[in-house]
């Protein structure tokens, strides 16, 4: 992350994971007291912009060692140190993985917006007019299809850099079985050795009373609803804090 236009030599350059980055990026852009589908839609169309640039590597080819910046007029705003709305929080650690695509594209769509009252854009996204159209009761795909065209879809990687292993699918819960259910129980194991708050469980692809408990534990430790349900945000969040406790293990 480049803090500054792109040829601003003296602008600082931050090292942000993605979700954090996102989750900045929306809260700076757009309202928390929008309708969720208006939320949903901003924060899909930030994610494309951004995957896209990942993707095009378009900063680098151009020989800049950084791959976004936060600038309104070239890319989108992000303000070091700024306070995150949780429910802004809440709908990026749902959709982190999708993006908006077009049909037969791979990339993800350059999905430009303004705000629609300050800067005219007949041809983005408009903001205000996204929050407006949340209010009528449209969707977040029919929001982002009024502007962008009715061939746009949302698209998801199935793959996350970083991450030991994707989601399965489908909620974990009691009952559940197989290999899905081991990795997650041996990487709370691991995280447990950090966080002793988490009860060690046994790794034996069950997933019975104990591991619900010791799911529920880290839900309530990283602020996520407590549920004992290993969903798609507890699923990432475990493997987040899992890869974070195992790099600190492999440096002490």
């Amino acid at each position: 992350m480049h803090d500054g236009p792109p040829s601003d030599s003296r602008a600082k350059d931050y090292y942000v994971t993605y979700k954090d980055y996102i989750k900045n990026v929306a809260s700076s852009e757009i309202y928390a007291t929008w309708p969720e589908a208006t939320l949903t839609a901003n924060i899909l169309a930030i994610q494309s912009i951004t995957l896209n640039r990942v993707y095009t590597e378009w900063y680098r080819n151009k020989g800049y060692d950084f791959t976004i910046t936060s600038s309104t007029a070239y890319d989108q705003k992000w303000i070091p140190g700024r306070n995150i709305f949780d429910n802004i929080s809440r709908i990026v650690d749902n959709i982190f993985t999708n993006y908006i695509s077009r049909p037969n594209v791979r990339q993800p769509l350059f999905t430009q917006y303004c705000d629609g009252k300050m800067v005219s854009c007949p041809d983005w996204m408009r903001q205000w007019d996204s929050k407006y159209l949340g209010d009528q009761g449209y969707s977040a795909i029919e929001i982002l299809r009024a502007f962008y065209g009715n061939s746009v879809y949302i698209n998801s990687s199935t793959e996350i850099s970083g991450i030991p292993s994707s989601w399965p699918g489908y909620d974990l819960t009691i009952g559940a079985t197989g290999s899905k259910v081991l990795q997650m129980q041996q990487q709370l194991n691991v995280i447990a050795d950090a966080y002793p708050l988490i009860p060690k469980i046994s790794q034996d692809g069950i997933y019975g009373e104990k591991t619900a408990n010791a799911v529920k534990i880290f839900q309530k430790i990283f602020g996520l609803p407590q549920t004992g349900v290993t969903d798609f945000p507890t699923w990432y969040k475990i493997s987040e804090i899992y890869v974070g406790v195992s790099r600190i293990a492999e440096m002490a």
